[in-house]
């Protein structure tokens, strides 16, 4: 994975981003106060299989630690990549 370019945050768009010559992996995302809502990831075809999409997930996931949010992993592979990641358990939001 250490050929993935940077992500980098596209808060005007409310995604994740990766920006490499095969096209743009996106993890887009919903914010309020303190709940982050991971939405869904985009990877083009041409980017599948090179750890794009975990590369969002763990950015996506730092940044919600380092900011103090909790994370509604609406998006299916990011449920998947915290099943996986025990060491995110404890930003999940928990149901009211």
């Amino acid at each position: 994975m250490s050929d993935v370019p940077a992500v980098t945050l596209n808060t005007a768009a409310n995604r994740f981003e990766i920006v490499a010559p095969e096209g743009k992996a996106v993890l887009k995302f919903e914010r309020q106060g303190d709940i982050i809502d991971l939405q869904h990831t985009s990877v083009p075809d041409a980017l599948e299989g090179g750890g794009y999409g975990s590369a969002l997930a763990r950015a996506a996931l730092d940044h919600a630690r380092q900011n103090h949010l909790k994370v509604v992993p609406t998006c299916a592979f990011v449920r998947t990549f915290m099943q996986r990641h025990k060491e995110y358990d404890d930003l999940r939001a928990t149901k009211p």
